[in-house]
């Protein structure tokens, strides 16, 4: 009856950790696009996406992470043999690279606030989509267990970074020509009333 109580608690952990993850590194993308606002916006918007990205690390993130982490003790606890599989030693490595990615994530939101952090939205964007990999290869380990499908997964991943990126690019061209053609639109409204006066 423990291990379900510990599995219950660890699906729990896991969803709201992801969550938290996913839109931290979201408010990073729009905490580094405020600084293209004019004063007073990207003062008051930098403020606002600092004091939001502490309270979603601190609040719920963290305390995800932590639960998510307790409660695969416990399962392992109940289920000592599975650290003896080579699946459970895999998981445990890309669980490994998420906790980095976590604890990255409190170093840039200081970063942020310190207005020390060089990357820019795009790379940002990239950044984001980190935690989407992991928690595919994740799931998957827990699915197939040991008959993990090396060449599926492998193209799967290869598949979605290359959707990742190409979405990715056509956003940041979108955006771009958006504000071509804002800015040509401003010019000739500009250019029109010099004429009419």
């Amino acid at each position: 009856m423990a291990y379900y109580w510990f599995k219950s608690f660890h699906i729990f952990g896991v969803v709201a950790w992801f969550a938290g993850l996913f839109y931290l590194a979201r408010l990073f993308i729009y905490h580094v696009e405020a600084e293209m606002e004019m004063e007073p916006a990207q003062g008051i918007l930098k403020k606002q996406y600092s004091i939001m990205e502490k309270r979603l690390y601190s609040i719920i993130t963290t305390p995800a992470m932590v639960l998510t982490v307790a409660m695969a003790g416990g399962l392992l606890y109940t289920m000592p043999d599975y650290l003896h599989q080579g699946w459970m030693h895999a998981k445990l490595g890309f669980v490994g690279l998420l906790l980095f990615y976590h604890f990255y994530c409190g170093r840039m939101i200081n970063q942020l606030e310190a207005g020390e952090c060089k990357w820019n939205s795009k790379t940002l964007r990239l950044f984001n989509e980190g935690p989407t990999l992991l928690l595919v290869i994740i799931v998957m380990l827990v699915i197939f267990k040991g008959q993990f499908p090396t060449g599926a997964t492998t193209w799967l991943i290869v598949a979605l970074t290359v959707s990742f990126l190409a979405t990715i690019q056509l956003y940041a061209r979108k955006r771009r020509l958006d504000k071509e053609k804002e800015v040509a639109e401003a010019a000739a409204a500009g250019k029109e009333q010099v004429l009419q006066s």
